[in-house]
């Protein structure tokens, strides 16, 4: 379902209330200024330094946000060409130290890696259906306590494998906002 252009703004730290543009596009579905909001909060502790890979950057509040509040560096990874153009605007009047690769996700996670990441933004199109593949993907470019954000339909039940411990979770009526650790020695404990 297409929108009006819009704006999504930057909630907190040194960019704070910086506007981003919302393109009109297929699957473009910014994550909700509340839900950011709940989400950095809850992971203010682990951003200071830490490298995030946004991989489904859309409007790029996510990995600008993280950047905002203090993490290192960014790897925003879209595949709409006019998204990542808006991307790269953004990146450059910020002054960001964030790079941005026009590309597919599922293909970008097959190349050789950029390092591994502290921070995985995991928000794809809801109706792709990526979650699984990209899961599946990930695990050489995490480090070994790295945290993921899973943005999903309300109604699937999208989890990660069992090497990610929940943390916190949250709902709206469009999306489940779940954010797990992944467990250093790979292997959740359960009590």
């Amino acid at each position: 379902m297409k929108r009006a252009p819009g704006q999504v703004r930057i909630i907190g730290g040194k960019w704070r209330n910086t506007r981003l543009p919302v393109a009109d596009a297929d699957g473009l579905r910014p994550t909700s200024d509340r839900a950011r909001e709940t989400l950095f909060n809850w992971l203010q502790p682990a951003l200071p330094g830490a490298r995030v890979l946004d991989l489904f950057a859309g409007s790029g509040a996510l990995g600008l946000e993280a950047l905002s509040r203090g993490a290192a560096e960014a790897l925003l990874v879209e595949r709409d060409p006019r998204l990542a153009q808006a991307l790269e605007a953004s990146v450059q009047r910020l002054g960001a130290q964030a790079r941005v690769v026009r590309g597919d996700a599922s293909a970008f996670l097959r190349a050789p890696l950029h390092g591994r990441f502290d921070l995985v933004f995991l928000d794809p199109p809801f109706d792709a259906a990526l979650w699984q593949p990209v899961l599946a993907a990930l695990p050489p470019w995490l480090a070994d306590t790295a945290w993921l954000y899973l943005e999903s339909p309300v109604e699937t039940g999208i989890e990660p494998d069992a090497g990610w411990l929940p943390h916190r979770e949250g709902r709206s009526r469009e999306a489940r906002h779940a954010l797990y650790r992944r467990a250093a020695d790979r292997a959740v404990v359960r009590r």
